[in-house]
């Protein structure tokens, strides 16, 4: 702890019981009296012993204390909370801290969010967040947070939390390791968490009948199920109340009339009275009452009642007869008239049947009575009955219908459903035919398609100009109608089994080639060679082999008195005959030909495989080859490779050298030729 200058005395803070080992020393008790910046005043009640441990943890507590509501000070007054760090090493970061808390809460409620912090956040900055937000609310939202959620302990557990900060408890601490939980939660089984407590289901809640209790984090609110309805309101209280249409004018009552409010509803009184006579209507105008049509017996019997503006007069009755009635001979009463007898046909060729006062006609099968204009008249089939006469299409005709099919269908023999016609018998298409449910489709045999302009004819597919075409055959492709078939070169080559490829035709080996005795034939892509190697002066040939694969070679035989055939450093000359194709696509270098040495024997007089030198001494056209060096299990190989594309016919000699180099001069070197012929064509 680093000593400052001043001593401030403060009242009993905190005290702490330690017991320690060494000393054999138990319920030794500290308490913090004084504070010093960070140097701390200790008065021991028992003993006077030093022990660092209980000054700096008492003074710690203290001063975070006291910095904590420094730091809500400053974010009462709005100011920068960077402010209050100055660099002194005795000034702990907690002011920052509390700071930035408080002015989360101030935000929050600005925002109209919750007091209750959701984040995971230290308890300390938790509760400071928490009072600082609800200082903002109005006293009434204040009050009402508080209660729905309150502390076990007093109004702010931070400054009673006897653990300093909650320790291990979720919540807040209670002293000797027990921990509290806030009003609405519980103690989990562990001691230390603490869970919401569902007061829904545990039937705790104080909700009516007609509400829906919802849980909430530490609490819970009651919400009406069903709506108030036309004519109430729902209230802030969760209640419904009448809407009084008549005070907000939202009834539709006329000017003579008076707005009168009932329960859930209005009613439209009258605002005058009629005079005998006369009834009010629904827009408060008075009408005339028909005294005939309302008095039964208005008149005595024999006279006829005729209505008056507010009354009625009686009259005598004469003989007056209605439609369907004619005054008999005498024109004393009225007798029926029958229709049917007349020779107008009233039924138009139907049946007719007379009533009284009237007649009817008895109409024919698809035909119906219309009472009002007494007419028989078509009825429409395919409209009374949709879908249900016809499987494809209803059209009505007079008395009737008839069904029609679609394109592609015919009518069956019933006369209403519909029969698929298969097109194919008429042969429609080019080749091939395939019915289908109302229709057909046509398709052409392998080699052909089928034409987009008719979508009958079919057409032969040239392979040969398909954009793969050129990948078809190996040589040429020659189209066929329905097909194709490759063709080679017409010489050194000849039709693979798969009938695309072209592969070599070996004339050594067939026979067909014209060498002479003296020549040996070597097969090329795309024909021979007849070649003779002939070993020069001091050379013999090592060994005879009808292999053209294998390399013929010369080896140096020297006499004894031959002083430059000894000196020469050339001990083999070796002939080697490669057929290369032309390379379409060249991305890389083409390995060719492999040079190797003989691994070295556990001998002291065999060259070493890291003196080895190769090098091409000619033929190299366009500079086309190269030649690197391996090793492989201890011997060195030359690798001849291809590094530019070539396009045939070419012929040359690659002259190869392997040197072998012993203290910087060359003590001797075998010569490989490499007779090289590159063939036009890329198979």
């Amino acid at each position: 702890m680093v000593p400052c200058s001043g001593i401030l005395v403060l009242p009993l803070v905190q005290s702490y019981t330690r017991f320690d080992p060494r000393l054999g020393v138990s319920n030794d008790i500290f308490d913090c009296v004084g504070l010093c910046g960070s140097a701390l005043l200790l008065t021991p009640p028992l003993s006077p012993l030093p022990d660092r441990v209980a000054q700096e943890q008492c003074c710690l507590a203290v001063m975070e204390n006291a910095s904590c509501n420094q730091g809500v000070a400053v974010a009462r007054e709005q100011r920068a909370c960077d402010m209050l760090f100055s660099g002194s090493i005795c000034e702990p970061k907690t002011a920052k801290t509390c700071c930035h808390c408080c002015l989360l809460g101030r935000a929050a409620m600005e925002q109209g969010l919750s007091c209750d912090l959701d984040l995971s956040v230290a308890y300390q900055c938790g509760q400071v967040f928490q009072t600082c937000c609800l200082e903002g609310l109005p006293e009434g939202d204040a009050n009402n947070t508080q209660e729905d959620k309150q502390f076990n302990d007093l109004d702010d557990p931070s400054l009673n939390d006897k653990c300093r900060g909650g320790g291990q408890c979720s919540h807040h601490c209670l002293g000797n390791g027990t921990c509290a939980c806030f009003t609405g939660y519980k103690l989990k089984p562990d001691g230390r968490n603490c869970e919401d407590i569902n007061e829904c289901l545990l039937g705790s809640h104080d909700c009516q009948l007609g509400e829906r209790c919802i849980n909430t984090a530490g609490a819970y609110r009651c919400q009406r199920e069903i709506s108030c309805g036309s004519g109430y309101e729902l209230t802030d209280s969760n209640t419904c109340k009448d809407i009084d249409e008549c005070e907000t004018g939202a009834h539709n009552c006329g000017l003579e009339f008076v707005c009168q409010n009932t329960p859930g509803s209005f009613q439209c009184q009258p605002g005058r009275q009629c005079g005998p006579g006369f009834i009010e209507d629904a827009l408060g105008s008075c009408i005339d009452i028909n005294e005939c049509l309302s008095h039964t017996g208005a008149c005595p019997a024999g006279q006829l009642c005729i209505n008056t503006v507010g009354s009625y007069i009686c009259q005598r009755n004469s003989p007056s007869c209605g439609r369907g009635y004619h005054l008999n001979e005498e024109g004393t009463r009225c007798v029926d008239v029958d229709e049917c007898l007349g020779t107008d046909g009233v039924c138009a060729g139907h049946g007719c049947v007379n009533t009284i006062g009237s007649f009817r006609c008895e109409c024919r099968t698809g035909y119906i009575f219309n009472s009002i204009s007494r007419t028989c008249e078509d009825i429409n089939e395919c409209r009374h009955y949709p879908g249900r006469l016809c499987a494809h299409k209803c059209e009505n005709v007079e008395g009737s219908y008839q069904c029609s099919c679609a394109m592609g269908f015919k009518l069956a023999t019933d006369g209403r459903s519909c029969d698929d016609v298969n097109e194919c018998e008429s042969n429609p298409c080019n080749q091939e035919c395939a019915n289908v449910y109302g229709s057909y489709q046509c398709y052409c045999r392998r080699g052909f398609q089928l034409s987009d302009i008719d979508g009958i004819t079919c057409e032969d597919i040239d392979e040969c100009s398909l954009p793969v075409g050129g990948h078809i055959c190996s040589y040429h492709c020659n189209n066929t109608p329905g097909s194709f078939h490759c063709s080679c070169p017409p010489e050194g080559y000849t039709l693979a089994s798969n009938g695309r490829s072209c592969q070599d035709l070996d004339e050594c080996v067939t026979g067909v080639h014209n060498c002479s005795q003296t020549e040996t034939c070597f097969n090329v892509l795309g024909g021979f060679r007849c070649l003779s190697f002939e070993c020069p002066p001091s050379y013999r040939r090592a060994g005879e082999s009808t292999d053209t694969c294998r390399p013929i070679t010369c080896v140096k035989f020297c006499l004894p008195n031959d002083v430059s055939c000894l000196t020469d450093p050339v001990h083999s000359i070796s002939h080697m005959v490669i057929s290369l194709p032309t390379i379409r696509d060249f991305n890389r270098p083409e390995e060719i030909v492999f040079l190797r040495t003989a691994a070295p024997a556990h001998s002291a007089h065999w060259p070493n495989p890291h003196n080895i030198i190769f090098d091409i001494q000619g033929g190299n056209v366009q500079s086309s080859f190269d030649i690197v060096k391996r090793y492989e299990r201890g011997a060195a190989v030359g690798v001849v490779r291809q590094v530019k594309p070539i396009t045939g016919p070419l012929q040359t000699v690659l002259k190869v050298a392997m040197n072998h180099v012993t203290s910087g001069v060359i003590s001797h070197r075998n010569i490989i030729n490499l007779h090289i012929f590159v063939s036009k064509f890329w198979f």
